[in-house]
């Protein structure tokens, strides 16, 4: 029996498998969907209480893809290392700045990195690549400051905003690294994990997470990236149309919280 499952329960697993299954599908940008569904759809009122629990969801979620990519070995590990090192430092000092900011004031900005992630989204990612590249004392001399440059800053947004950073850390691992685009993917979600545990740890620091909700969330995001794995490998090469359809819907739902949150200033 599942006594005590109230319909909000079912909504927020839900809204978590969606995250999940877009995470594992196309390897980055779901988890900016994960604050949004929690405010208005799941009816999460403090804007800092969603990102703190997205950002634990998140982490959990993008671990277990990351499991599956591993077995594959599609993840670089000295690489993901680096970069996820890098990065930690800078989601701790972005999500200490982002719990001062007002909570409605956040989420139009938010939203305003949501429409530039949808169209960046729809430009798509180059393929190609090195296989065989690998982080060694050779070729540390020009890769490093690449990887801990890129993992800084990616860092500070992820923990601003209390998103796994997926969607720019698969393109800063290209440029600083040139792998191919399925190790970006599979390297990714070892830096995803990373920054979505660190602005979580932050976050619970402070109180700002409904543990609740997050069970939830993470049991629906794990199935659904049980089910995004399974597309994708049915997908194939045939993703583009579906990442535009995704960039689009990123696009309307930041337009969407945007406006919100100027009604609110506006009321």
């Amino acid at each position: 029996m599942l006594t005590g499952i109230t319909s909000a329960d079912l909504i927020t697993v839900a809204s978590g498998g969606l995250v999940g299954f877009i995470l594992a599908l196309i390897g980055g940008g779901g988890s900016v969907l994960a604050v949004p569904l929690l405010v208005y759809v799941v009816g999460v009122r403090s804007p800092h209480v969603a990102i703190g629990t997205s950002a634990i969801a998140v982490a959990i979620s993008a671990l277990a893809n990351m499991l599956s990519h591993w077995a594959a070995g599609h993840v670089r590990w000295a690489c993901a290392l680096v970069f996820s090192a890098a990065g930690i430092g800078g989601a701790f000092a972005g999500s200490s700045v982002a719990k001062q900011i007002d909570g409605q004031q956040l989420l139009v900005l938010f939203g305003v990195l949501m429409i530039v992630i949808g169209v960046l989204m729809s430009r798509g990612r180059a393929g190609g690549g090195d296989p065989t590249i690998r982080l060694t004392m050779a070729t540390a001399k020009a890769m490093l400051p690449k990887l801990i440059g890129t993992g800084f800053g990616v860092g500070v947004l992820a923990g601003f905003f209390g998103i796994g950073g997926g969607f720019l850390i698969v393109p800063g691992l290209i440029l600083a690294t040139g792998m191919p685009l399925t190790y970006a993917i599979g390297s990714s979600l070892v830096a995803v994990f990373a920054f979505g545990a660190s602005t979580a740890a932050s976050y619970a620091l402070s109180g700002l997470i409904d543990w609740r909700l997050a069970g939830f969330f993470i049991g629906g995001g794990l199935a659904g990236g049980l089910i995004g794995i399974g597309a994708g490998k049915l997908i194939g090469t045939h993703d583009k149309a579906l990442r535009a359809v995704f960039s689009a819907v990123v696009v309307i739902v930041g337009l969407y919280v945007c406006a919100r949150g100027v009604m609110v200033f506006l009321s």
